[in-house]
Formats: C-alpha cells, sequence, structure tokens
C-alpha cells in the first residue's frame, strides 16, 4: 500500500496496488517501475531506456519507455512516477515492501530485533526472493545486494535467539539462512552452535559432515580451519568425557 494509496511489492513477485486492490499492468511498465524503485537516486530516460530494453534501437527504446510511463500512469490513481526534464524516479509517496523489509533487516543486523509480535513475519519475509522470475541483467547486482543483507539478518537473528535460548526459532532461522546460500559457512555454524547449545553433540556432528561433503562435492575445497576447530574441540571433549 504505497503512501497511504499505493504499494510496490517486489519479493516473491511484482504487484502494484491501490488501496489494497492489485492493479493491472503491461511487463514493460512493470519493468520501468522496479527499476526506477532501485534506483536510489532516480535515473535519466536515456539510461533507462538503454538497460531496459538493450537489445533495441536507441529511438525504439525511447518509445518503449514512453509508452511505459503512459501506462504507469494511466493504471493507478496515485502518481507513481515523478518526470523532472529528462530525470525519471519512483514518488516517494509509493511505499515499497523491499524498502520496508530492508530496513527492519537494518535494525536487526545492527542488534535492534524485530519489533515485538513481528518476528515471525519478518522471517518470512526475509524468505522471499527479489523478482525471482524475471532474467533481466539489471537484476543480478540487486539481488546479490539484498541476499546478503537478507543473509547477515538471518544469521544476527539466529544468533540472538540461540542467546536467548529459544533453540526452535533460531535453528528455524539459521536454516533459513542455509536454504538461501548453502555453501555459506556461517549459517552451518550457527545451526551447529544450536545443537551444541541443546546438548545435541551429534546432531552438530552430522551436520558438519554434509556440509563438508557438499563442499567437497561443488568445490573441491575443505570447511574452514574455524569450523574444522570446533569439530575437534568437540572430538576432544568426547574423548575426554569417555
Amino acid at each position: 500500500m504505497f503512501g497511504s494509496d499505493a504499494r510496490l511489492q517486489l519479493l516473491k513477485s511484482f504487484e502494484l496496488s491501490h488501496n489494497g486492490s492489485g492493479l493491472s499492468l503491461p511487463l514493460g511498465a512493470q519493468r520501468l517501475l522496479a527499476f526506477l524503485a532501485l534506483q536510489n537516486d532516480g535515473a535519466q530516460r536515456a539510461w533507462a531506456a538503454e538497460h531496459l530494453w538493450p537489445d533495441c534501437t536507441p529511438c525504439r527504446a525511447a518509445g518503449n519507455l514512453r509508452s511505459a510511463l503512459c501506462h504507469a500512469r494511466r493504471a493507478c490513481p496515485a502518481a507513481v512516477v515523478e518526470v523532472t526534464g529528462q530525470s525519471l524516479r519512483l514518488s516517494p509517496t509509493v511505499r515499497v515492501d523491499l524498502y520496508e523489509v530492508s530496513k527492519a533487516a537494518d535494525d536487526v543486523t545492527a542488534r535492534l530485533g524485530p519489533p515485538a509480535g513481528a518476528e515471525a513475519g519478518l522471517i518470512d519475509d526475509l524468505r522471499q526472493e527479489l523478482l525471482p522470475e524475471w532474467p533481466e541483467d539489471w537484476l543480478v547486482l540487486e539481488r546479490e545486494r539484498w541476499d546478503q543483507l537478507r543473509l547477515h539478518a538471518l544469521e544476527t537473528l539466529a544468533q540472538q535467539l540461540q542467546a536467548a535460548q529459544r533453540f526452535v526459532p533460531a535453528l528455524q532461522v539459521a536454516l533459513a539462512a542455509v536454504g538461501i546460500d548453502p555453501v555459506r559457512e556461517t549459517a552451518h555454524r550457527i545451526v551447529m552452535e544450536v545443537h551444541l547449545a541443546e546438548g545435541n553433540v551429534a546432531s552438530a556432528f552430522r551436520c558438519y559432515r554434509n556440509y563438508k561433503d557438499l563442499l567437497e562435492r561443488e568445490l573441491s575445497i575443505s570447511p574452514s580451519q574455524r569450523m574444522s576447530e570446533l569439530v575437534e574441540e568437540l572430538r576432544v571433549g568426547r574423548r575426554l568425557s569417555a
């Protein structure tokens, strides 16, 4: 729900809505709104047209841009694009789900944590990909930025939950991070630490073995020294307690 009226959804799928009702937009207009939403300072017309229609001539791309602008204006009663000379930007009155979830993720990584009662919703939001069905090249870097932000937020939240001895949600959040990037070591290490905090040493060993096998199979590398040292400490502890 943007501003008080319009809302742009970019996570999981594209949707433009007004007063809670979804609006129908041609693909060109959808791409334009998504592109502008991801440009912090707006974009020049020619630059936007070049990136949105890279296979077209400059003249054809400019025509496509004009058409997309027209469709976006007609579709929504609220103003969604501001035009100043040759500069375009998404109207600041439009609420964007990516902005909202990114702000909540920043709060988590700053150790502020999610608002009371919003934890489950935030975790679900952080699981969502950025326009996953779209093949556009200009989304590659934006997806990487989003993935890094949500991974750090999920890992930080898992550690906070573990510190509060809320082991079940901590494990679920850490596993959500593993699902986003299966070869990322930090998330696997947090899963191991949660198992250990619960006293489930065998589960921690199994997590390590599965991760080690994955790295060897996919990348022909081994876990880091830090993770190997953690496992060695476990082995020593088991021998001493035997």
